[in-house]
């Protein structure tokens, strides 16, 4: 990442989450967060400890069985979504 690439996301990160325009976002149904497709097979994970807030894991853990690949779908999405800005 360039020193203008980091200073934008620095900027991003001390932006209010209202004043983000996350318009050009594709929107997600729960079923496509679950998807078989979306999933990445076994074989390619690797097991982490990962600290998550309370909140986000009880929302995550409220959503059903597979929750984890849940987890793992948001993170993919969100890698895509920057691997793309870059």
């Amino acid at each position: 990442m360039d020193v203008k690439q980091r200073r934008r996301l620095e900027a991003l990160a001390q932006m209010p989450d209202e004043q983000i325009d996350t318009s050009d976002l594709p929107d997600r149904t729960d079923r496509e967060w679950t998807r078989p497709d979306r999933i990445i097979p076994q074989e390619n994970k690797q097991q982490v400890t990962l600290r998550l807030d309370a909140d986000v894991l009880a929302f995550f853990r409220g959503t059903g069985k597979r929750y984890q690949s849940r987890i793992n779908a948001v993170l993919r999405e969100y890698m895509r979504h920057h691997d793309r800005a870059r």
